[in-house]
């Protein structure tokens, strides 16, 4: 039998719980309520202005309280527009770059195991894994190419 990870499966539920929570805020408001929302910035999938990136180049705490409009929220992530220094920014959090979500009303809080940033993609001209040709094993195809 395969070992069951009950750590890996109760951060499971509790994303969704985080999932859910925004869901009923995106349908109904948040009331006097407010979420802090912790999150890794350095991943490819998390959507951020170059500005932010920098200025956040690892983490960040968002706060969606009163000025926040356009909540979106998905299965895998949540969009939002947020005003920094007076700037309305668009913004996409996939759930699992997620680290730490509080409800301080509901007197709520939960953090998540980091997932490590995807690597970047190695480009074709240069892959990692295949070892440089030797003369003799090169084969030319410009014999083979039509000429005009």
């Amino acid at each position: 039998m395969t070992e069951i990870s009950y750590e890996h499966l109760v951060e499971r539920a509790l994303m969704h719980v985080v999932r859910d929570a925004l869901k009923l805020a995106q349908e109904n408001g948040l009331d006097g309520n407010h979420f802090y929302i912790t999150f890794q910035t350095n991943r490819r999938d998390v959507v951020l202005s170059k500005r932010l990136k920098a200025g956040y180049p690892e983490e960040m705490t968002i706060v969606l309280q009163h000025e926040f409009s356009d909540l979106d929220v998905g299965d895998e992530s949540f969009s939002v527009t947020l005003s920094f220094s007076g700037i309305s920014e668009r913004i996409t959090v996939p759930f699992d770059a997620i680290t730490r979500f509080a409800d301080p009303f509901a007197q709520f809080a939960v953090s998540f195991n980091a997932v490590a940033p995807a690597p970047e993609p190695v480009s074709p001209e240069t892959p990692a894994d295949v070892p440089a040709a030797d003369g003799e094993n090169v084969v030319s195809l410009s014999a083979f190419r039509k000429k005009k």
